[in-house]
């Protein structure tokens, strides 16, 4: 595993990239249909993950009816998922040793999240890494979300170096989109959802965890 570029700088995705809360939404949700009495599978919530709010609508109101109450759902939804977020909050394996290793190399890296400044902002506190990210590029700083290459364009504009320069970091079918549309080296390491051939077309790597990414890091590093 090799990138064809010296990497200058690395956009982390946060849900199930840099934190393990893919598998705290997915029980959030369930939790939440069960409670006001709807409807939720897990294979179609598999279905909403790295999608916008206007895909999770359409989606959920295509395979249940017009009459599923997304509002009502999405409201306790987010109620159960704060809950887990406070006890539950895991940092993926590999991520500190990663945020080391480009301290080491004075590499920037930033955050493009389809995430609010207000979540982005609790989940880094809770593990003490509001300073290890130089930029963080979340929902409302850009036009169109993912798998628009508009949140990470957005990131490397903020870190002053060109995209096809930069190293995206995701776990998401359309955050690989998005990346690759924006024209960066893309690593996915998948977390809830595994990369289909289109997907894997549009990757540099597809890696095990984080932790196999430091080496391709150094690696670049050390080639440049």
């Amino acid at each position: 595993m090799t990138l064809p570029r010296p990497v200058a700088a690395v956009v982390f995705d946060m849900d199930g990239l840099l934190f393990d809360t893919e598998k705290l939404y997915a029980q959030a949700a369930l939790s939440a249909a069960k409670a006001i009495g709807c409807e939720l599978s897990l294979d179609v919530f598999l279905r909403l993950v790295g999608t916008t709010l206007q895909e999770n609508r359409r989606v959920l109101l295509e395979h249940y009816g017009e009459s599923y109450p997304f509002d009502e759902m999405r409201v306790v939804w987010s109620q159960h998922f704060k809950l887990l977020a406070e006890t539950d909050l895991a940092l993926k394996p590999g991520a500190l040793a990663l945020l080391d290793l480009l301290d080491e190399l004075a590499l920037p890296r930033a955050i493009a999240t389809s995430s609010s400044h207000a979540t982005v902002t609790h989940h880094l506190s809770s593990h003490d890494l509001g300073d290890r990210f130089h930029h963080v590029v979340a929902h409302g700083d850009y036009l169109a979300g993912k798998p628009a290459p508009d949140p990470f364009l957005k990131a490397a504009e903020r870190l002053g170096v060109d995209p096809r320069d930069c190293l995206a970091l995701e776990d998401s079918l359309n955050g690989v989109r998005s990346a690759s549309a924006a024209g960066m080296m893309v690593v996915m390491v998948p977390d809830l959802i595994q990369p289909t051939d289109e997907i894997r077309g549009m990757c540099t790597v597809v890696a095990a965890s984080l932790l196999d990414v430091p080496v391709l890091v150094r690696a670049s590093h050390t080639i440049a």
